[in-house]
C-alpha cells in the first residue's frame, strides 16, 4: 500500500494513493467521495454520437440497446443492474442498482468496453 496517510480533525486516517499538491493544500475536499485523492473532480460520462451525458440508467440503457447490449435479468443479484452484448458472449458491464452510486469505475468499465461510442470527461468542462 503505497501512498500518503491523511489525518483529518477527528483523528481518522485515510490513505492518498495518487497525492496531487492540490490534495494537501485544501482542508476539506469539495467533492469528497468521488475519487481516491482529496479535491478530485467529479466525473460525467458522455455518449459520442449525441454528445450527450448521461444523467439516469434510462438515458443509459438507451445508449447502451442502440450499441446492441441488453439488460441481463438475474434474480441473484437484486443490487446489480446489469447489461450483455449477447447469450454467447462474455461481455458484461454490471452497475449499482441506485444512479447515485454509479462512479468513475463504472464509467471507464463502459468506455473499455464501447471505446469509441463513451468518454469520460471532467464535470465542470460539460
Amino acid at each position: 500500500m503505497s501512498g500518503v496517510w491523511i489525518f483529518d480533525k477527528n483523528g481518522v486516517a485515510r490513505l492518498i494513493t495518487n497525492p496531487t499538491r492540490e490534495s494537501f493544500e485544501q482542508k476539506e475536499p469539495p467533492y469528497p467521495g468521488t475519487a481516491t485523492s482529496p479535491g478530485a473532480r467529479p466525473r460525467v460520462l458522455v455518449y459520442l454520437p449525441a454528445n450527450q451525458v448521461i444523467r439516469s440508467y434510462t438515458q443509459l440503457e438507451q445508449c447502451l440497446t442502440e450499441l446492441g447490449w441488453s439488460r441481463y435479468h438475474n434474480s441473484g443479484c437484486s443490487n446489480l443492474l446489469q447489461f450483455h452484448r449477447s447469450e454467447n458472449s462474455a461481455h458484461l458491464i454490471s452497475l449499482p442498482k441506485n444512479f447515485a452510486n454509479f462512479k468513475t469505475l463504472h464509467m471507464y468499465d463502459i468506455v473499455v468496453k464501447n471505446r469509441s461510442f463513451f468518454e469520460v470527461r471532467d464535470a465542470t468542462a460539460c
